[in-house]
């Protein structure tokens, strides 16, 4: 038919067959035999039924080995957007057009709502989107109009009568003549949304294809709901965490100050936390509860609110501090452990006093000097009867930055410790001239190099966080 352009391997059926040959197995003759090819004083230039069987049996085969290459490819996506930028293409082959669009808007109102273009820019999805919903036929699907409850066929848009003069202006600028739409829906997933397929010239997709794409469309359905439900565990856990650590960190005279916090999908118990004090200083914490999802993002909160007390009534003792909290840990949560690190520090002199419980040593980066902070071997708080361990003191120069992080930075690279230690000081080494008076731009350097190609970003266990406080 005008105007597809089958990239789906057509099946193996002769012209004879696609005509004359039955639609399944149970539409046979009861007398067809599968190995007979013929009979006799049959014309030998008509394929007998043993042939259009196996022309048929091959068209299935070959039906089946796209469908399996197609959902393999689905099934290897991992987030919501690549799974909706996989069923476009695979929808747009399986059904012979250039163009689509997947419109995400779940029937239980939770979102994330969201449209998604195959071969059109923003701006084409922006004209389509002022066509009125109920004269485009995802609209209908979404909206439950008349009609609306399956496929929707349009061959030929301006052959139409009465064609909505909106959508009747936005096809001819966009250059499709027609559309196929299917509901993105299932009996356990419900209504998540809805694809359209886009033709440039009259066309519709023939019995076969809308088969397949119908079948491959409820598989899609099913991996989307699973990645929906993922996709909206990840915002919530987020948005906890979120809630839990600073907002925005505060405006201290004679220090600049910059945080990055990455969690995986089912939250973690990473924190950070910037305090001012009395006598204009400073309380610098990062730590770390043990465990993973709702109930170490719980702890944190937890923890991180008392160590902000403590910090306010014994600041200037980090050693007292973490006493404090140690003990809270033990009494309030036994079966967790816990690594810590804070520094009081005092912006006038440039100088910091530390002590850590179980935590990576702080990193110095400035112009004349990269190098890890002298601290004391300690354990986490809670894995030992009572923790203690000395305090230490050292001095800082100006428009040097103190980077404070948490041991996920280490692990996410895979490296053992002691080669992440070295990747970790080469990357603050390397950080640009250009870019060392923004504690900001030093974390993402510090960042990135440490976890290239977007791995900060990726799916993981373990929390990453950065503080970073420049002298000035």
């Amino acid at each position: 038919m005008a105007g597809i352009d089958s990239q789906v391997p057509a099946p193996a059926h002769t012209a004879a067959s696609a005509s004359t040959a039955p639609d399944s197995p149970a539409a046979l003759p009861p007398d067809t035999a599968p190995h007979v090819h013929g009979t006799a004083g049959q014309d030998p230039s008509v394929p007998g039924p043993g042939v259009l069987l196996q022309d048929r049996l091959a068209g299935w085969v070959s039906d089946l080995t796209t469908l399996h290459e197609l959902t393999e490819r689905l099934a290897r996506t991992a987030t919501l957007d690549a799974a909706l930028q996989e069923l476009l293409r695979a929808g747009s082959a399986l059904v012979g057009a250039r163009r689509g669009l997947v419109v995400l808007e779940p029937a239980d109102g939770l979102g994330p709502c969201t449209t998604v273009g195959l071969g059109l820019a923003r701006a084409d999805l922006g004209h389509i989107e002022t066509v009125p919903r109920g004269a485009l036929p995802y609209g209908r699907i979404l909206d439950g109009l008349p009609g609306g409850d399956g496929e929707q066929v349009r061959p030929d848009l301006f052959a139409e009568d009465g064609l909505d003069p909106r959508h009747r202006e936005v096809a001819a600028r966009l250059g499709y003549a027609a559309a196929y739409a299917l509901p993105l829906a299932g009996e356990e997933a419900g209504r998540l949304g809805a694809a359209v397929w886009l033709y440039d010239e009259p066309a519709k997709p023939d019995k076969r294809r809308r088969h397949l794409v119908a079948i491959y469309t409820r598989y899609a359905t099913d991996h989307l709901a699973r990645l929906l439900e993922l996709e909206r565990t990840r915002a919530a856990m987020a948005t906890i965490a979120g809630e839990l650590l600073p907002s925005r960190l505060p405006r201290v005279p004679g220090m600049q100050l910059a945080a990055r916090h990455r969690t995986g999908p089912r939250g973690g118990g990473d924190w950070y936390d910037a305090l001012p004090l009395p006598d204009a200083a400073l309380g610098l914490t990062v730590g770390s509860v043990t465990g993973s999802g709702p109930s170490a993002v719980a702890a944190m909160g937890r923890l991180r609110a008392s160590l902000r007390a403590y910090a306010v009534m014994e600041g200037e003792d980090p050693v007292a501090v973490l006493s404090d909290l140690e003990l809270l840990l033990r009494l309030t949560e036994p079966a967790r452990s816990a690594t810590a690190l804070f520094a009081y520090c005092e912006p006038a002199q440039r100088r910091i006093t530390l002590a850590g419980a179980g935590h990576c040593p702080p990193l110095l980066v400035g112009e004349r000097r990269t190098e890890f902070a002298e601290t004391s071997v300690s354990a986490p708080l809670g894995m030992l009867a009572c923790w203690e361990a000395p305090g230490v003191e050292f001095q800082a120069e100006a428009g040097e930055t103190v980077l404070l992080y948490t041991d996920g930075l280490l692990h996410r690279t895979g490296d053992p410790v002691d080669r992440a230690f070295a990747r970790l000081h080469a990357a603050a080494a390397s950080v640009p001239r250009t870019l060392r008076s923004d504690p900001g731009a030093i974390a993402d350097h510090v960042l990135h190099t440490m976890l290239p190609d977007g791995l900060d970003r990726a799916d993981s266990k373990e929390d990453v966080v950065l503080l970073a406080a420049r002298f000035d």
